[in-house]
């Protein structure tokens, strides 16, 4: 009886240590994920709100293009110097260049925007999967908390049992009886 005293005591104190060890487990848990989607929301914010044309690819070939364009405007412009060109066939070419450029410009707007929603979709795929595991994270400690919870009642109705045996039971060999007044 006294063992089973004793074994009910070492079971609410192993519960209670196994409890304290789940919650911060459970809370290290969360607190990473909680980091994770922090970290996921900078991510989204800094690339979904970054100007395309602004991006060192698209300027690069903005320059490019430019250069290429101011290289054939020169041409053009010497070679209607030289073979008596119209002043009117270097506007035009200087149109169509101007055309060029501004396509080029459309195209990386668009090529920005797909991209935006490349970026967006991906983030709600990780939130999403952050999300599950944080709700995983949770329910694993209402499971341990509601296990705990169960094992602290059974172990504290085993004390009670073990101290009702012991102190209406037979006594023990060579003790008289307890007498509870």
């Amino acid at each position: 009886m006294i063992g089973s005293l004793i074994g009910s005591a070492i079971g609410l104190i192993g519960t209670g240590v196994g409890l304290a060890q789940a919650s911060k487990a459970a809370k290290k848990a969360k607190e990473n994920i909680e980091d994770q989607q922090r970290a996921n929301q900078n991510w989204y914010d800094r690339l979904y709100n970054e100007d395309a044309t602004q991006r060192a690819d698209a300027q690069r070939l903005l320059t490019l293009t430019q250069e290429n364009f101011k290289k054939r405007n020169k041409a053009a412009q010497g070679a209607a110097a030289v073979a008596g060109g119209t002043e009117e066939s270097v506007a035009a070419e200087k149109a169509a260049n101007a055309q060029a450029l501004a396509d080029a410009t459309s195209r990386i707007a668009a090529a920005g925007e797909a991209r935006k929603d490349a970026i967006e979709e991906q983030y709600m795929a990780t939130q999403n999967d952050l999300n599950n595991q944080l709700n995983q994270t949770e329910q694993q400690k209402a499971q341990a908390i509601a296990q705990a919870t169960g094992a602290l009642g059974s172990a504290a109705m085993n004390a009670g049992t073990g101290v009702d045996e012991f102190q209406g039971g037979s006594p023990l060999p060579n003790q008289k009886p307890l007498i509870v007044r």
